[in-house]
């Protein structure tokens, strides 16, 4: 799937600031910060027009927030966009890495009557196994 194919499929209108940002997403095997992929994106954007798009794309869930705590947050394409079922996200306390952990379904909760689910998280917390090895 390319930037433009998704960027369509959103009804989106095509940018190159759009696109960029989506092709490093989709590159990175690994969320990002917002300011990760600033510095990975070539071209020269002004910070309205980086964080215009980039709202832009949030907004129509293209990519998706992931919340580590109230320092750290990290950007990944949204499971609307790749097709895969709400899963964990693993995040790493030495290498501050965040991964998606695709095996590990989000497990949905029986409310109470009157209670509506928006949306569940699942953020592990700990070491990968990179960082593991090296220890």
């Amino acid at each position: 799937m390319k930037a433009i194919d998704i960027l369509n499929s959103h009804k989106l209108k095509r940018t190159s600031c759009r696109e960029g940002i989506i092709d490093i997403v989709m590159e990175a095997g690994q969320a990002l910060s917002e300011n990760e992929i600033r510095e990975r994106l070539t071209g020269n954007y002004d910070r309205t027009t980086f964080y215009r798009s980039f709202k832009t794309l949030v907004e129509h869930r293209i990519i998706h927030k992931i919340v580590v705590d109230n320092q750290v947050v990290k950007y990944a394409l949204d499971n609307q966009v790749t097709h895969k079922s709400a899963h964990a996200h693993f995040y790493c306390n030495t290498c501050n890495t965040v991964k998606c952990m695709d095996d590990i379904p989000v497990q949905h909760y029986n409310l109470p009557d009157g209670y509506a689910e928006e949306e569940t998280e699942v953020l592990i917390k700990g070491t990968c196994s990179v960082c593991k090895d090296q220890a």
